[in-house]
């Protein structure tokens, strides 16, 4: 038995470091899906399904925020503890909590660890990364601290104060993590608090944050004005502001909402999936704005998913390039043909994902309208939780189609594709030659 586990040790050390991530994101998954199903998770009275744990632990897992079944009228405070214990690891990444408890117990951290966690974090050497790791422990604890002292101030107001806490925490983790649980009840999300300001505004501020990317926030920490950052923190920056504003207008335009509601939607539709007002009730228009916002997503490092703020910006840029016959750049600096390509590579196998995926939903749920489906299939690519209300009634195959695009928006499809393809680079090279395009 010693050999079998050396060997298997062993094994895992030889792996590179995008399968390792894989399957340690995978492992934490089908792990915490076990744990909700013991009857201590489980409320009296309530039945837990093997899909809908699956379906839970992988939607924390992954940041998500669907559900198939509410997190607080089916699971215990110990249940939804181990919802938010789940949410935290997917949002600082396997590999990072990982180093994290390594360092607490004065552990070396090898080279190999350092490359994973360099590659987890899109990081482009693991030299500081170290240093890396506990700035972002300790960004994700004052950003999470902060969250859940004010956001009690809110919810003591109609809970008793130690429940109230506990939702505060939960909250926090949740909303920093762009992960749309909540542990409110009946489905509700947080519709009762669409007029509160204070919620609605710690939610953003939280979100944003979680969404900008730790090594975005370095920067703006380090640097604190806007022409010394880096330019991955200029267009992150600048992309998002951009987003908010136009996902803002469009929202209030198509949407009987509040100017408060449009922001917060906007803001939430960045793979965060909180939501003020019931999305069953919003227009096709509207749904297919949160749809763009949702597909684009976060920025790269950061705890939301999608195609990532920075992959859109270097799209436009090469599309303006094209036009003007000039290089590709931005802020007085050239975006190398190599980042185009990626961006170009990433866009089109998420859109691969999204059109596969809904095209299964509409042979499986054919009861469902093509928007609803779409919506759907987006939001759980882009981490995002926001859904029309469906995903309850999905049947068990949907699920499992849901179940398995959330796992490929959290880790990228490109991450896994790099799972099977090890080839070495080819020594000979075809005659190049034109071909025409459009």
């Amino acid at each position: 038995m010693k050999t079998i586990f050396e060997n298997f040790i062993n094994g895992l050390k030889k792996q590179p470091p995008g399968r390792l991530i894989t399957l340690g994101f995978a492992t934490v998954i089908i792990l915490g899906a076990l744990i909700l199903l013991l009857p201590v998770s489980v409320r009296d009275g309530v039945t837990v399904r093997p899909i809908d744990a699956l379906f839970t632990s992988t939607s924390a897992v992954c940041v998500t925020g669907l559900i198939a079944i509410d997190t607080a009228d089916h699971f215990t405070p110990f249940g939804q503890g181990v919802v938010a214990a789940l949410i935290q690891i997917g949002g600082l990444g396997v590999t990072s909590v990982g180093v994290g408890f390594m360092l607490a117990i004065k552990k070396r951290v090898s080279i190999k660890t350092r490359v994973m966690v360099s590659e987890a974090l899109n990081v482009n050497s693991y030299k500081g990364i170290v240093k890396l790791i506990k700035a972002v422990l300790l960004t994700t604890l004052c950003f999470e601290g902060a969250g859940a002292v004010l956001s009690f101030i809110v919810f003591v107001q109609d809970y008793p104060p130690v429940h109230a806490l506990g939702i505060s925490i939960f909250h926090s983790i949740a909303a920093f993590n762009n992960s749309g649980f909540d542990i409110l009840g009946g489905l509700q999300n947080l519709i009762p608090y669409r007029d509160n300001v204070l919620l609605n505004m710690i939610t953003c501020i939280l979100i944003i944050f979680g969404g900008l990317g730790f090594l975005v926030i370095r920067d703006i920490i380090s640097n604190r004005r806007f022409k010394k950052l880096m330019l991955h923190s200029k267009i992150v920056i600048t992309t998002t502001a951009v987003l908010l504003v136009v996902g803002t207008l469009l929202l209030k335009a198509t949407e009987d909402v509040t100017w408060l509601g449009a922001f917060f939607h906007s803001v939430s539709a960045r793979t965060a999936g909180f939501s003020t007002y019931p999305i069953g009730s919003f227009t096709n228009a509207g749904l297919f704005v949160l749809c763009v916002l949702m597909f684009i997503g976060a920025s790269p490092g950061s705890t939301g998913g999608g195609i990532k703020t920075t992959t859109f910006f270097v799209l436009l840029q090469e599309a303006r390039a094209m036009f003007n016959k000039k290089q590709v750049g931005a802020f007085r600096r050239a975006i190398s043909r190599g980042t185009v390509a990626s961006a170009s590579i990433i866009t089109l196998l998420s859109m691969s994902v999204v059109c596969v995926g809904s095209f299964l939903l509409c042979v499986m749920d054919p009861q469902y309208s093509f928007m609803q489906v779409l919506f759907e299939v987006v939001s759980a690519f882009g981490t995002v939780g926001l859904s029309t209300g469906i995903t309850p009634d999905l049947c068990d195959g949907s699920k499992l189609v849901i179940i398995l695009i959330m796992f490929i928006g959290r880790l990228g499809a490109v991450t896994l594709l790099s799972m099977w393809i090890d080839h070495p680079e080819p020594r000979a090279h075809f005659t190049e030659e034109t071909v025409s395009i459009g």
